[in-house]
């Protein structure tokens, strides 16, 4: 069944660098329990508490890093995405953000605004590989308002092993990876372990021996390491790289007991096992926002030049490369149909 309208929706943004507004979008998005997944007055101790009064500012000097003239670059790439893949399925296609605007519920109304009353919405997470503090919190969000709104959706499945995603992908990696680099780093935003656990079905595979992920389960459909490791291998056989060329880790984490190894310990590691020539990769992400603009590119540079290393090239996302919005549409086109 071919997409009639699609919904892509993706993590958000502050609304500007001021530090009153970034503290307005990490008390959304922290308060999610989806993200911080404890009681909610023990989740509100830890937000307002112990975040909100000092990361907003330092949050807003991160931000003002990568800032454009037209707002935050996930923002604007968002929307340029939208509209090429409006152009490619000729059929509307909207936008929102799970946190900030635009909202899931004001993206849906503007859609449905351009939509016929008997137009199913094929909505997309923007997220390639399967987590409880994105993909499940989005689904949640959208289907809530669905049903306030009486409109029909189905969900794209998340494009971790998807042909078309992983030649895109590769094709991008391949196009910026340099001649002389020693290693390809593939940096995942990083997760609590419990996470997994929480979302595996079985209620014991995942983490419950050290080859779960190469263990065939159920549990793999949500699964963010299993995902994760993937896609890093998939991209790793397109480039032809071996086995010592390449790695991956996981980056912004809060707290400890999240997925090992962490980016910037591997980034101050690197160096002293020869390896001073990196790029790195940021498959997680669909589009450039903080995380890889400002996280990976100044600071992990920073931290990986420091160690001893002599070149760092940071190989920015999909973002609306051709490859890309076309994989998108023909994800939206394969669609199931909700059950």
């Amino acid at each position: 069944m071919s997409a009639q309208a699609v919904l892509l929706v993706n993590l958000g943004s502050p609304a500007s660098t001021d530090p009153a507004d970034v503290r307005v979008y990490l008390d959304e998005f922290l308060m999610d329990p989806y993200v911080i997944d404890v009681a909610t007055p023990l989740r509100a101790l830890i937000v307002k508490g112990f975040i909100l009064p000092t990361r907003p500012k330092n949050s807003a000097e991160a931000y003002s890093k990568i800032w454009t003239e037209d707002g935050s670059p996930l923002i604007v790439i968002s929307h340029r995405t939208r509209e090429s893949l409006e152009a490619r399925l000729n059929v509307p296609v909207g936008l929102a953000m799970r946190y900030g605007q635009p909202s899931i519920q004001r993206g849906i109304d503007e859609l449905l605004a351009r939509c016929t009353p008997t137009d199913e919405i094929v909505v997309v997470p923007m997220y390639p590989q399967y987590a409880m503090a994105s993909t499940r919190t989005v689904e949640t969000a959208v289907e809530a308002a669905m049903r306030e709104r009486n409109a029909a959706f189905r969900f794209v499945p998340p494009l971790f092993d998807d042909e078309a995603y992983l030649d895109a992908l590769a094709h991008l990696v391949q196009r910026d990876f340099p001649a002389d680099a020693d290693y390809l780093l593939f940096s995942y935003h990083g997760i609590p372990k419990r996470h997994l656990r929480k979302v595996d079905p079985t209620r014991s595979h995942c983490l419950g021996s050290p080859d779960c992920c190469s263990t065939p389960s159920i549990a793999h459909a949500t699964c963010y390491r299993h995902q994760i490791i993937s896609t890093t291998e998939s991209v790793a056989q397109r480039l032809q790289l071996p086995r010592e060329r390449y790695g991956f880790s996981f980056q912004s984490r809060l707290g400890s007991g999240w997925l090992e190894p962490y980016t910037d310990k591997v980034l101050t590691e690197l160096p002293a096992r020869g390896i001073k020539r990196l790029a790195v990769v940021c498959p997680a992400f669909v589009a450039d926002c903080l995380e890889t603009l400002e996280e990976i590119a100044i600071r992990g540079r920073e931290t990986f030049m420091n160690a001893g290393g002599e070149a760092f090239t940071y190989i920015p996302c999909l973002n609306d490369d051709p490859r890309w919005i076309d994989a998108l549409a023909a994800a939206c086109e394969r669609a199931p149909v909700k059950a």
